[in-house]
């Protein structure tokens, strides 16, 4: 029998590393020639990584969260034949997040414990007892539902790789846990967690640290009267025209952007603080913060001066949904100038968003509220909101940064001019 040494590849982009985000195989399975042996994250996209050869795995090169060069050990296999050889493999973008995704939430709402597959009436706890003191291995998912069924991971056995806990793990022990291993009342609960930070977690926590230590945020709130702009949407979702998707705020917002950054062009680019140099874009293609099972994604509306209403709106709901259950590709999520955040409902009075380095500004959506406003002689009822945006002092003075957002605010609360042409 011969050695097959498979190879980190390199996935493209300049990439000099990739964080290995899940394994499929363990040591001394069988694989099949193209069968995927692991997922890796980049700073772009998740990548999976097939077997060039059919053989059985000797040795894994890594643990999950551990960073890997281009060129490194991934995995070592026995092959029929004589000898030894390196080889990399092909790389192919994953076609799913690496973490099992729960089911698609509204882009405001937090994601939602993962559903249980249905698991084999036969299956059991076989796995070997977990020595005291040992942490249990298991996914955010299969840990979520444990906490939720007040399950404690340390008395259910796995029977994944290294006695990882998997969905079906803790089905059958759902099926016939002992009473006492169930919460009852209340109790002290003195355990901890130790969740380790890996995959897209880790991409955004160094890119959010990344943006606020390099990048002078200032943030400025402007309170604005939408009473227009809703009748309006309102008016026009009343329709019911089945080539037309709903309209939400969002698509009036990108229409206003546009015309707002045609005046303040400084704020449709990217600062380049190595070079010194503001790269400003003729293109508005437009980052929308998106919250996915997997954690906030920002899939990018192209050429948005390009577009109408319903092109926006029908462009946003196909990237969401495509982010949500991630099909978003690489070009799909990279590529913005300025970038709009939003919580819907959740949005509270005032937010302070992180600005997408390198760009320098982003605009927050907060929620809307029906209150009495003033209006020279008596309190009307109007639907007002507050936008909070943040910019990037070190390019953006804070005057110029309040005439942009005044812009914006003049457009939208008298939204017939956001389709009025110059």
């Amino acid at each position: 029998m011969g050695t097959r040494i498979i190879k980190l590849p390199d996935v493209g982009e300049g990439v000099a590393e990739a964080e290995l985000v899940e394994w499929h195989v363990e040591v001394g399975q069988s694989v099949l020639e193209d069968q995927v042996l692991a997922a890796v994250m980049t700073d772009k996209a998740t990548v999976e990584i097939p077997s060039p050869v059919a053989g059985t795995v000797v040795a894994l090169g890594a643990e999950v969260g551990g960073v890997l060069a281009v060129g490194a050990e991934l995995v070592r296999l026995e092959v029929a034949g004589e000898g030894s050889e390196e080889v990399a493999a092909a790389p192919r973008e994953a076609a799913v997040p690496a973490e099992r995704p729960a089911a698609p939430v509204p882009a405001a709402a937090a994601p939602q414990p993962e559903p249980a597959a249905s698991p084999p009436t036969s299956r059991a706890p076989v796995g070997p007892p977990r020595p005291p003191g040992d942490k249990p291995l298991a996914s955010p998912a299969v840990r979520r539902r444990a906490r939720d069924a007040g399950v404690d991971l340390r008395q259910v056995r796995g029977t994944g790789p290294a006695g990882r806990i998997g969905h079906d793990d803790l089905d059958a022990f759902l099926r016939g846990a002992p009473k006492a291993a169930m919460s009852a009342g209340r109790a002290a609960n003195s355990g901890v967690e130790i969740v380790k930070i890996i995959g897209l977690r880790r991409r955004i926590a160094q890119k959010m640290a990344e943006s606020k230590r390099r990048v002078a945020h200032f943030s400025y709130v402007e309170e604005i009267d939408v009473t227009a702009l809703e009748e309006l949407r309102a008016s026009l979702n009343g329709e019911n025209r089945p080539d037309r998707p709903r309209l939400t705020l969002m698509p009036f917002l990108m229409q206003a952007l546009v015309k707002a950054v045609a005046d303040f062009p400084e704020m449709n680019a990217l600062y380049d603080d190595e070079a010194e140099t503001l790269e400003r874009h003729g293109g508005v293609h437009i980052g929308i913060a998106t919250q996915t099972p997997a954690g906030l994604m920002v899939p990018v509306v192209r050429h948005c001066e390009a577009r109408g209403l319903w092109d926006c709106a029908a462009e946003v709901q196909r990237l969401a949904e495509a982010a949500r259950a991630g099909r978003a590709t690489r070009d799909e999520l990279s590529g913005s100038t300025i970038t709009i955040t939003s919580l819907g409902a959740l949005g509270g009075i005032v937010t302070t968003p992180v600005i997408n380095r390198p760009e320098v500004a982003i605009i927050g959506v907060n929620k809307e509220v029906v209150r009495p406003v003033w209006q020279g002689a008596q309190f009307v009822p109007r639907t007002m909101m507050n936008l909070s945006s943040s910019f990037d002092h070190r390019v953006i003075d804070g005057y110029v940064a309040a005439r942009f957002v005044q812009r914006i605010k003049g457009l939208i609360e008298a939204p017939a001019t956001i389709f009025m042409e110059a």
